[in-house]
């Protein structure tokens, strides 16, 4: 499933419900990633105290990734909605 984040408030929820979906402590969390468990409580706290690398390497271990998506393109190879033809009632004779 896609969690598309759209401001960095909502990583810290989407975080640690990741790893609970992943049956994951903050403990064991740490241990994979090489770090104490009160590091992962502060990175699920405010995950702008992470690194990049430290962000990706968490991800990775929780079976995530970062995801760029190019928007204004997707726009643009989006052919535009046909309006559905308005010629009245049909049958109506």
């Amino acid at each position: 499933m896609d969690y598309p984040v759209h401001l960095s408030s909502q990583l810290p929820q989407f975080l640690k419900s990741l790893r609970k979906s992943r049956g994951l402590t903050q403990t064991e969390l740490a241990r994979r990633l090489g770090v104490v468990q009160s590091r992962v409580a502060d990175i699920e706290r405010d995950p702008g105290s992470v690194s990049v690398e430290q962000l990706l390497q968490l991800l990775s271990i929780l079976g995530a990734q970062l995801l760029i998506q190019d928007l204004e393109a997707a726009a643009a190879t989006t052919p535009p909605a046909t309006p559905p033809d308005d010629d009245g009632p049909r049958g109506a004779w």
